[in-house]
């Protein structure tokens, strides 16, 4: 990797590459990881986390408000930076980080510390220092860009557990070994997707500090319990996100797939936003009457089936 080939990076992001290079590709490997977890998340939604090729703002205008979206991209792309390095390290494919050798408690009955535990807090140091180096600025957009941040590392960390391995004759348990290990990434997309439904909503506030004005975030409605450091926040509404509109990077959503038969935002009535929908029918190959034959294959035939398509008018 020639970090001075990497579009967009600040000064000091290009130091960290310089200095951190074997775990660039990891850096990497998470942002894309935290892309395809985005769009799993909201592949129902109006906004359905829509990539731009050739640019170096992958998600067009959208990222420029301070919304909820902008809110969950932070979060799941800086979990996926300290996801990817940790299970990098794991992996051994760096000489500078490895397993995590702090055991955190003592072994339970039955079982002793083994393999190799997942060094999260090596993962979460990498992405804040990556991820942050960006969010200097005294202003809101900072300060909401560095929370969500630290909202998603904090997901990896509340998620470790214990996985374990038995031991003994014929599959008996008499030993088992356990290590510190990361959940399927997929659990922190719907933690965090679920963050996003319920993410709060706040004001911008200026202070006159020595070195000049200084905005922080205040939780708009004093009767709601404020946000944890847990929680998603943003302070501009989000574009409905029905018709294209170049300014907002909205795509509209036009001919997107829609679920005839929900009532939820996937459904054709709400995707649609009460233009409705085409229905076509499409007739595609599928394996059936697959039979398993001793001993060991499975053989099966081909069938084509008929389905009924709905895209949005």
């Amino acid at each position: 990797i020639l970090c001075g080939s990497i579009p967009g990076l600040v000064p000091k992001q290009l130091r960290f590459c310089r200095n951190y290079i074997e775990i660039m590709p990891s850096v990497a490997e998470g942002v894309k990881l935290g892309i395809q977890e985005c769009q799993h998340q909201f592949r129902g939604r109006r906004w359905n986390c829509t990539t731009i090729d050739d640019s170096l703002a992958i998600f067009g205008p959208v990222l420029d408000k301070a919304t909820r979206e902008s809110a969950f991209v932070h979060a799941i792309a800086s979990a996926g930076v300290a996801f990817a390095v940790t299970r990098s390290c794991a992996e051994g494919t760096s000489t500078i980080c490895g397993c995590d050798s702090h055991h955190k408690g003592p072994p339970g009955d039955g079982w002793k510390w083994g393999g190799c535990s997942e060094d999260a807090d090596f993962g979460v140091l990498v992405s804040r220092e990556f991820a942050d180096a960006r969010e200097n600025r005294p202003d809101a957009r900072s300060a909401m860009n560095r929370h969500n941040n630290e909202a998603g590392r904090t997901t990896i960390l509340d998620h470790m557990h214990l996985k374990c391995k038995c031991h003994g004759l014929s599959g008996s348990c008499e030993v088992k070994t356990c290590w510190w290990a990361q959940p399927d990434f997929r659990a922190i997309g719907d933690y965090l997707k679920d963050k996003y439904d319920s993410a709060s909503e706040m004001v911008v506030e200026k202070h006159r500090e020595s070195r000049g004005w200084v905005e922080t975030l205040r939780a708009k409605y004093a009767l709601f319990k404020p946000p944890t450091e847990r929680d998603l926040v943003y302070y501009e509404n989000s574009p409905n996100f029905c018709e294209p509109n170049p300014e907002t990077g909205s795509f509209g959503t036009r001919d997107r797939t829609c679920n005839v038969t929900s009532h939820g935002i996937d459904g054709c009535d709400l995707l649609c936003c009460g233009r409705g929908h085409n229905t076509r029918t499409e007739k595609r190959k599928e394996k059936c009457h697959c039979i398993f034959h001793w001993c060991c294959y499975v053989s099966c035939q081909e069938c084509i089936r008929v389905y009924d398509v709905h895209t949005c008018k």
